[in-house]
């Protein structure tokens, strides 16, 4: 079995890795799993993993996942944003997809309201299930 305690350093003595960049990823990720909503996380995400980086180059150690918190964040600020204005431009479908849907009680049903759905957008019916 492994000790995974951190080891006591002395007074003034920093951290040998900067753990922020893991939280940043943590945030990131969670705001990729929650759109459109997840934009605030994905913005968490992105401010620690720069200031993950920062503190890990004052401090002269590493930071792991803190550029990876970073791209994960943008794309989670990214999705959250086109998923936005998928729900801006096309409010009136999106509002009759899902009274249809919550009237659908059958498979068949369901197919008739995602058909409805991308012949007046384009758009697959995941976009708007999201």
């Amino acid at each position: 079995m492994t000790d995974n305690s951190p080891e006591p350093r002395t007074e003034g003595q920093p951290p040998r890795v900067e753990r922020g960049g893991l939280w940043g990823l943590f945030f990131g990720a969670a705001g990729l799993l929650l759109p459109p909503y997840g934009a605030v996380l994905s913005v968490f995400g992105v401010v620690q993993g720069f200031r993950a980086r920062r503190a890990a180059r004052r401090n002269r150690t590493q930071a792991p996942g803190a550029l990876l918190s970073v791209v994960v964040g943008v794309l989670g600020v990214v999705v959250s944003l086109a998923l936005t204005s998928v729900f801006v431009v096309y409010r009136d479908q999106v509002t009759e997809f899902r009274d249809c849907s919550a009237r659908a009680h059958t498979v068949t049903s369901q197919k008739v309201c995602d058909e409805a759905w991308e012949s007046s957008t384009g758009l697959p019916p995941t976009v708007v299930s999201a």
